[in-house]
């Protein structure tokens, strides 16, 4: 299975790829998708013509995407949310199912911790997909995204298998 992880955000959108094959997960690309333009509609077309390029290249079989949290400017949130909607969307588009993952249990999937801080999230990224070099902190996060949804994934699967053999 390849997994898309995104990190949604209006001035950088993160990406990584991911294969799993049983419990191995080996690294198959990351980067990051900067968004141009002056005003909020091309700097979201910038958005989704990057992403859907990293779709074409990458071909992955399903996406998962790190829900906003809410903080105090309901602004930028809402600005936040534009860029999540392109996150969700290209995916969705191409046909893949989307999953979604709150930022502690992507933190709690990987690092052990959910409030564990990004130089964390990045070590342990690092120590899952060994000798991976990451384009910055918003792809190690995407790449947090897409382990995650590889666990969750799996255990999901596991719970079907067993429903099927009780039943």
């Amino acid at each position: 299975m390849r997994v898309l992880g995104l990190d949604p955000g209006l001035r950088t959108l993160g990406w990584g790829v991911i294969d799993v094959d049983g419990p191995r997960l080996a690294h198959v690309g990351n980067g990051l998708c900067p968004s141009s333009g002056v005003d909020l509609a091309t700097r979201l077309l910038s958005l989704h013509v990057q992403l859907t390029e990293v779709l074409a290249r990458f071909k992955p079989d399903c996406a998962a995407v790190e829900q906003t949290f809410v903080n105090k400017d309901a602004v930028a949130t809402l600005k936040l949310g534009h860029a999540r909607a392109i996150a969700l969307l290209v995916p969705a588009q191409a046909g893949l199912s989307v999953g979604e993952y709150a930022p502690n249990a992507v933190k709690k999937t990987v690092v052990g911790v959910g409030k564990a801080a990004k130089a964390q999230v990045d070590h342990m990224v690092r120590m899952q997909l060994p000798g991976v070099v990451i384009a910055g902190p918003d792809a190690a996060d995407a790449l947090a995204v897409a382990i995650c949804h590889a666990h969750h994934a799996q255990s999901a699967g596991r719970w079907q298998a067993a429903l099927r053999a009780a039943g």
